[in-house]
């Protein structure tokens, strides 16, 4: 195993392996990975900063077998900071688990060097004292069922932006990176936020019968767009915006305008990959930054 000694921002970190392709269909190599995670960062790392995070590694590449990872590696350096928080349900049986939390570049970098693609975090973050905050964000998960698509996921986006606007909310969509969409919006605590997003998808789905499911059953969702609002659950992730996804190609959990969700015709035009992502930061900043 090839080890390269590198110093980010004052930490020193082994990287290995770099040329290992992790994305064989495009030869998108680890060092390629590490690349990506260290020049979106600073659009990366706001979203990032607070939350415990959970990974998915695909240490063999995307087409190798994989593993969703809370707690934090037993060689996980010192400096590296950690939370301690309960773990109802968990599949270990733990009654706690000590969460990464990636406040900095050297702690990506750690994680983009164990091939964690897949970044994922809560609606919630955690205080200096490492106690969780009561959570800062509204998610719906836009699932299309097939034939449906991304495209049809837009519609209902414009139709879930309208609701969220009624309600005071402002909402900003970014692509799943597979094959939906997401809105997410900054919450004020009103109520418990699973059962207000429930709420919401129900309704809409009581409004457009033919183009809306709030329940999570496959059968119902052929030809339909399931508004999942169930990741609103304290317990629960949602891929981070920027982050990578374990697809055949690096793509990328994008932040989009609105314009392109309103105009969106085909799949196609939502698919954007590490340097594509990385090209429109340099053109609109951070599309998910909240005002």
């Amino acid at each position: 195993m090839k080890k390269v000694p590198v110093r980010v921002d004052g930490r020193d970190l082994i990287l290995t392996n770099l040329d290992k392709v992790l994305y064989p269909e495009v030869g998108f190599t680890k060092a390629e990975v590490i690349d990506y995670y260290t020049r979106v960062a600073p659009v990366l790392l706001p979203h990032l900063r607070g939350r415990p995070l959970t990974v998915k590694r695909y240490p063999n590449g995307v087409t190798g077998p994989f593993f969703f990872e809370k707690n934090a590696p037993e060689h996980t350096p010192g400096w590296i900071r950690t939370v301690n928080l309960p773990a109802p349900g968990s599949t270990k049986n733990r009654e706690s688990i000590d969460f990464a939390v990636v406040d900095d570049l050297p702690t990506l970098v750690f994680y983009a060097n164990l091939a964690a693609l897949e970044l994922h975090v809560p609606q919630w973050r955690v205080g200096d004292d490492g106690r969780a905050l009561p959570p800062d964000t509204l998610v719906f998960d836009l699932d299309p069922g097939a034939p449906a698509t991304i495209v049809e996921c837009c519609r209902v986006a414009l139709v879930l932006r309208e609701l969220l606007d009624e309600e005071g909310l402002t909402a900003l969509p970014k692509t799943s990176g597979s094959k939906g969409l997401q809105l997410y919006a900054g919450w004020d605590c009103r109520e418990e936020p699973s059962a207000y997003a429930k709420r919401l998808a129900q309704l809409l789905e009581k409004r457009h019968p033919r183009e809306i499911v709030s329940v999570m059953a496959k059968a119902a969702r052929p030809g339909k767009v399931f508004i999942d609002w169930s990741q609103n659950n304290p317990a629960k992730t949602t891929v981070a915006p920027y982050s990578l996804r374990a697809r055949e190609q690096p793509t990328v959990s994008t932040p989009l305008l609105w314009e392109e969700v309103e105009h969106c015709e085909r799949p196609q035009e939502l698919v954007f990959t590490a340097q594509d992502a990385l090209d429109r930061v340099e053109k609109h900043g951070d599309l998910f930054r909240r005002a």
